[in-house]
């Protein structure tokens, strides 16, 4: 059995909207289930890979930050 996650996960939202896919990424924060892991790496690499240098080191600066927090 081959499985390719990646895009498995695509597939299961390529025709969702932005209110969905936020919806998507909300329910899978608060449910804090670690099954949604790897949705959200999924997730996270489509944006890495459409933002611009900018935008990327913003999210590293909002990542740094969030680990800090999320270790006191």
């Amino acid at each position: 059995m081959n499985l390719n996650l990646r895009k498995a996960i695509i597939a299961n939202i390529a025709n969702n909207d932005q209110t969905q896919l936020e919806a998507t990424i909300v329910d899978a924060i608060e449910n804090g289930e670690e099954k949604m892991l790897p949705g959200l790496g999924v997730l996270f690499e489509l944006i890495w890979r459409k933002s611009e240098e900018q935008e990327r080191n913003e999210m590293i600066q909002a990542l740094e930050q969030g680990v800090k927090e999320a270790s006191i």
